[in-house]
């Protein structure tokens, strides 16, 4: 069985961003700040579009604010190698 993580540099682009607070973030993107606090620490992933929408705030690809990595159930990634 596989498992999806996605992980994310929410946090340290809002600090980057003139310490943008979580609620700032989440007004500019559509959602409750418990939203923004559950996406930063790995609670909740976000459905694509809102993971276009925290992108566009920051003006960053989507790939440079999140992660994506997936492995099976033995702890090996798809590759191969031992993680």
């Amino acid at each position: 069985m596989s498992k999806c993580l996605i992980s994310n540099n929410i946090r340290k682009l809002r600090f980057n961003a003139d310490e943008m607070t979580q609620q700032e973030l989440a007004d500019k993107t559509g959602v409750t700040r418990q939203t923004i606090i559950a996406i930063e620490n790995g609670k909740y992933s976000p459905t694509l579009e809102l993971a276009f929408r925290v992108a566009r705030v920051f003006n960053k690809p989507l790939e440079e604010v999140f992660s994506f990595d997936l492995k099976d159930a033995k702890n090996k990634s798809l590759t191969g190698k031992r993680i």
